[in-house]
C-alpha cells in the first residue's frame, strides 16, 4: 500500500462510527483525502444530526478535500472516460478519478469500484 488514501462516503461514515479497521489503516497514512462529492453526499444525508455535521466539519479540517474544477480538463476527460468504460454513476466516476489523480487507494465497501483498471481499491 502506498500510504495515500481517498475515502468513499461509506468509509467516512464507518470512520466517524469508530471503525477499528479504518482507524488502524489511517493511523500511519501519509495522506488522506475525500472528494468534494463525498462531502456533498455526507452533508446532504436526510438523517444527519447537527452533531454529525459538526463531527464531519472537524474531520474535514484534518483531510484534503479534492475539488472539481471546470478548468482541469485532464481530470474531466478521465471522469468521462471512467464513467463510460465502467458504466458508473457520475458521482462514483468523480470519486474514482479523484483517487487515481492523487495516486491514492480508494477505501470503500462498494464493489463496483473494483472493476476500474487504474484504481487501487481496499475494502475495510
Amino acid at each position: 500500500m502506498n500510504g495515500k488514501f481517498l475515502l468513499d462516503t461509506n468509509a467516512v461514515v464507518a470512520l466517524l462510527r469508530s471503525n477499528a479497521t479504518l482507524i488502524q489503516t489511517l493511523q500511519s497514512a501519509e495522506w488522506v483525502g475525500v472528494s468534494v462529492i463525498t462531502e456533498l453526499e455526507f452533508l446532504s444525508f436526510s438523517g444527519l444530526s447537527p452533531r454529525d455535521e459538526s463531527v464531519f466539519q472537524e474531520f474535514k479540517n484534518r483531510v484534503d478535500v479534492i475539488d472539481l474544477q471546470s478548468s482541469d480538463n485532464k481530470m474531466l476527460m478521465r471522469i468521462i472516460e471512467i464513467r463510460k468504460q465502467n458504466n458508473l454513476k457520475l458521482p462514483d466516476a468523480i470519486i474514482a478519478t479523484s483517487a487515481i489523480e492523487n495516486n491514492a487507494t480508494l477505501l470503500t465497501q462498494d464493489a463496483d469500484f473494483s472493476r476500474i483498471a487504474l484504481l487501487s481499491v481496499q475494502d475495510f
